[in-house]
């Protein structure tokens, strides 16, 4: 079948202008833009991005918030689009206070030069998965999973029966860069 065949191939293959895919359907996107929204209702500052692109597909530009309060729905819901937020901090403990006050923990991601940091805030995290330097965790081959209300599902259960009982953390991925 080719592309000029297939109506719904666009939902399938990125714009020819971006880097990112499109999301899953149409409540993604309004979900992606709903959070947008509301962090900038609450405050936050848009740095790029914060729609839909306007093109065939479900696809929501890569965005960028900073100066998100605690309080915006992006920190306690999950977004799965492509919209960072940028929350000020103060101290280790106060970020990850900020990181675990949520529902949900399916990965967490941060970066740091300090490696005993890397290694105190991954077994802080109450995430299923954490990416330190990096922001790629997984691949369709390998189990996943997290904990709290994303620790539902059928790649859980596998990550949960291969993972040591012993540590919280399940899987701690880390990408090495000399400088």
């Amino acid at each position: 079948m080719s592309a000029h065949s297939d109506p719904c191939l666009h939902r399938l293959t990125a714009h020819p202008r971006s880097t990112h895919g499109p999301l899953i359907h149409e409540r993604a996107v309004e979900k992606a833009a709903r959070h947008v929204n509301d962090a900038v209702q609450k405050g936050a500052q848009i740095l790029i991005g914060g729609r839909h692109i306007d093109s065939p597909g479900t696809f929501f530009a890569p965005t960028v918030l900073s100066d998100v309060p605690s309080g915006a729905l992006i920190n306690h819901e999950e977004t799965f689009g492509p919209v960072a937020a940028l929350i000020k901090f103060e101290t280790e403990e106060e970020v990850i206070k900020l990181a675990n006050d949520t529902e949900v923990g399916l990965a967490g991601y941060f970066f740091s030069r300090d490696v005993g940091r890397v290694w105190r805030v991954a077994e802080a995290l109450e995430v299923g998965m954490v990416g330190a330097n990096t922001g790629v965790l997984s691949q369709a081959v390998i189990p996943f999973g997290g904990i709290k209300e994303s620790g539902i599902g059928e790649s859980t259960r596998v990550a949960e029966c291969i993972s040591s009982e012993a540590s919280q953390v399940e899987k701690v991925v880390m990408e090495s860069r000399s400088t």
